[in-house]
């Protein structure tokens, strides 16, 4: 993998959207001639959420020209982050180094300190022209698609050898940051559903699109998390909802067109996520992030790293560590995390890591991104356990990725889909009595062994109970006792006589406990 790989990398966040820039600078130094290989036709979305397709083919001109993005003066933005200040800084990564602003909101210039709107601010390392083709790479997709589990792009600044982008603030920083840092706040089972859930809706929104765009560096470091709250005086009360939003597409690409099954391009990604068959071949298909997903959604489960180099060599690789521990309730308590502290539905639970085993096997029996958001969507209403014998996918063949795990409307009609999620809810309820009923005859059976054992050793001894010796020597304590007995009880009387007397002359009291 060597030189092909980028280092894990922090990467920032954001807040709730703000309004659209209507109006885009001239863009200095765009070239019109420059093609690049990005999407012809990619569905985007207006504020209303209709989708839309924008023209294609994109030149550098038009990406640059896109009139939801504001084109930023090199000024404007180093006044906006204290010239850079190191205090501003809140990530780093192979890209560059990521700051926090205040940009003002109705004039988009640089706000004075505690005015304006807070944006993150990513500057270009100057290192040729792979980083000016993923800087124009996020210009393009970010430019087009609008989504609530998008990071909103604001602009843009190509000024000289300066390549920055303005995007909305995520507060909450990176599920990188929440799953694996010191001191972080443990996210409940809830919160990480939530967290998947989101990620996958912004995967399917991109592998659905009519052109399809492919991801191909979906890792929890690119994962922001922010909070919004709605109050309702009325009644009142007060909503939180968690914003879950994917951010970089410096690596994203365009699917494949007509028959076409995938897109051979060179080998780019992140060590522990990127698909086996992506890395032996180079040929990129949505199959390839639906793995990357697979390997996020063992981590929010396990609390560990898709690669761990600080751990035993057999379970450094959390795919392959965690892989024979899938389909088993029982063998599944020793991959879950224990900041979880236990406090999650076994059922979801056992679910969820049978859709991360499908999502990171081959390639043609890997779900696709919108039957795991199907699953994932029904997580939250699963809350009773359920039986420990093996997952369905070893009991037969799998012909469906999906069709073991109750799921999703692939399968027709709503009928035909709600009689198999019946049959297999009465099916595990059925185990879940018999382990029960188990349960309990493997206890009457332990008491009468022990009941048998002891009554076995009282008709192995008989004569025990009539030997002189051992007869004195229970007498011989139980004397002691009563002797202890005595001495307790003269001491408690003397304290009652001394409490009396201080009842009746206070200045020569002593207290009780005092004594």
């Amino acid at each position: 993998m060597g030189n092909c790989f980028r280092a894990n990398s922090k990467v920032v966040s954001s807040v709730p959207s703000h309004p659209n820039f209507a109006d885009a600078a001239k863009v200095p130094g765009a070239s019109n001639h420059s093609l690049v290989h990005l999407s012809r036709t990619v569905l985007g979305y207006t504020g209303e959420g209709k989708p839309v397709t924008l023209p294609a083919p994109r030149s550098e001109g038009d990406i640059l020209s896109s009139p939801h993005l504001k084109a930023f003066t090199f000024k404007y933005l180093k006044h906006a982050t204290r010239n850079f200040h190191p205090d501003s800084l809140i990530g780093e990564g192979g890209f560059g180094n990521v700051y926090i602003g205040r940009i003002d909101e109705q004039f988009l210039g640089a706000a004075r300190p505690g005015s304006g709107i807070m944006v993150a601010v990513k500057r270009l390392k100057a290192e040729g022209f792979q980083g000016h083709k993923e800087w124009l790479s996020e210009v393009n997709y970010l430019g087009q698609l609008h989504h609530p589990n998008l990071v909103k792009l604001y602009g843009y600044c190509l000024d000289g050898d300066n390549r920055l982008l303005v995007y909305e603030y995520m507060p909450k920083g990176s599920l990188e940051n929440h799953l694996f840092s010191r001191g972080a706040h443990p996210l409940s089972w809830a919160t990480r559903i939530k967290v998947a859930t989101g990620a996958a809706q912004g995967l399917t929104l991109l592998h659905d699109s009519k052109q399809q765009v492919i991801y191909r560096d979906f890792k929890a470091s690119n994962i922001l998390l922010d909070s919004v709250c709605w109050i309702i005086f009325s009644i009142p009360i007060v909503l939180w909802a968690l914003l879950v939003k994917i951010s970089y597409f410096g690596l994203a690409k365009a699917g494949p067109t007509g028959d076409r099954s995938h897109v051979s391009t060179q080998v780019l990604g992140t060590e522990g996520y990127a698909a086996p068959e992506y890395i032996a071949t180079g040929r990129l298909t949505t199959k390839c992030d639906v793995y990357s997903f697979g390997v996020v959604l063992l981590e929010l489960l396990s609390g560990r790293r898709a690669v761990d180099k600080t751990k035993p060599r057999e379970e450094q690789n959390l795919v392959e560590w965690s892989r024979p521990y899938l389909c088993d309730r029982r063998k599944l308590l020793r991959i879950m995390d224990t900041k979880l502290a236990g406090q999650y539905p076994k059922r979801a639970a056992y679910t969820a890591a049978n859709l991360a085993l499908q999502c990171t096997s081959e390639a043609k029996i890997r779900p696709q991104m919108s039957e795991v958001l199907s699953t994932l969507e029904l997580l939250p209403t699963m809350t009773h356990s359920i039986s420990s014998s093996p997952c369905r996918s070893e009991r037969k063949s799998i012909s469906s990725p999906m069709r073991d795990l109750t799921l999703s409307n692939s399968m027709g009609g709503t009928g035909e889909n709600d009689k198999h999620e019946d049959e297999i809810e009465k099916k595990d309820k059925n185990e879940e009595k018999q382990e029960e009923v188990d349960g309990k005859e493997a206890e009457k059976s332990k008491e009468k062994k022990k009941k048998k054992e002891k009554e076995g050793k009282e008709k192995k001894n008989p004569e025990d109970k009539m030997d002189p010796t051992k007869l004195k020597l229970k007498l011989e304590k139980l004397d002691t006792k009563m002797q202890a007995l005595v001495a307790k009880r003269e001491e408690i009387l003397k304290l009652l006589e001394e409490a009396e007397r201080g009842a009746t002359n206070p200045s020569e009291a002593t207290h009780p406990l005092a004594a």
